[in-house]
């Protein structure tokens, strides 16, 4: 019992130290240009975004009202690579992603991406995000139909020539060909996991600027 008990303390010490700066969180316009609300017997969509260690990004999702489900997998690559030993090789193609699930009846896909840019991640990082480097951790939209690349790349050149961050946005935009669930031990890593010291420090926060930012579309699990 002592021996969790200091762990816990250890885990808090660390994160107290090592978040001296505020969680990444950017007030952002809505997109200029979006799709309207589906009518409500429109099937689900689903968006597929990178951006550093899935964790964090599925984390962020799972919170947002409209969002059916966020997966933790990889997409870029080939399907006999999509595993996390071989993914962290950063020499596969693959990114960390999340598959957002969403009902596009009462979420659009402007609003999943000003979320996204916002505090799920820093946009501005190259082949990076946080304590993690590689290209298996670039920020990346796969698009998987020309809408969705068409509202993309709006909503980049919005931000960037309005000049909200202090860098220019890194996030490309790629093709999607396949998105290959995590291991199981990935899903919902967050969650499961509140106490881990890297959720603490580098997760944890996310979830709690969407709370602040967007208290409107906010849900607890």
């Amino acid at each position: 019992m002592f021996s969790k008990f200091r762990t816990l303390c250890s885990a808090l010490v660390l994160a107290m130290i090592c978040s001296t700066s505020p969680a990444h969180a950017v007030t952002l316009p809505n997109p200029a240009f979006d799709v309207s609300l589906a009518d409500a017997s429109a099937p689900p969509h689903a968006i597929v975004v990178a951006g550093g260690c899935f964790w964090g990004i599925q984390a962020v999702f799972q919170h947002v009202k409209g969002v059916k489900q966020a997966t933790s997998g990889y997409a870029g690559g080939a399907e006999d690579t999509a595993h996390y030993e071989t993914v962290g090789s950063g020499t596969t193609g693959h990114a960390e992603s999340v598959q957002v699930i969403y009902d596009p009846a009462q979420i659009t896909l402007g609003q999943i991406l000003k979320i996204y840019f916002s505090v799920a991640h820093d946009p501005t990082e190259l082949n990076r995000q946080g304590p993690d480097t590689g290209t298996q951790y670039r920020s990346t939209v796969f698009y998987a139909t020309p809408e969705q690349q068409k509202v993309a790349d709006a909503y980049i050149k919005q931000l960037n020539e309005a000049h909200i961050f202090p860098s220019p946005i890194a996030t490309t935009l790629e093709p999607l060909t396949k998105f290959y669930p995590a291991e199981d031990y990935h899903q919902n890593y967050a969650k499961l996991h509140p106490y881990n010291p890297y959720i603490m420090i580098n997760d944890a926060p996310k979830v709690t600027a969407l709370k602040k930012e967007f208290p409107e579309i906010y849900v607890e699990q």
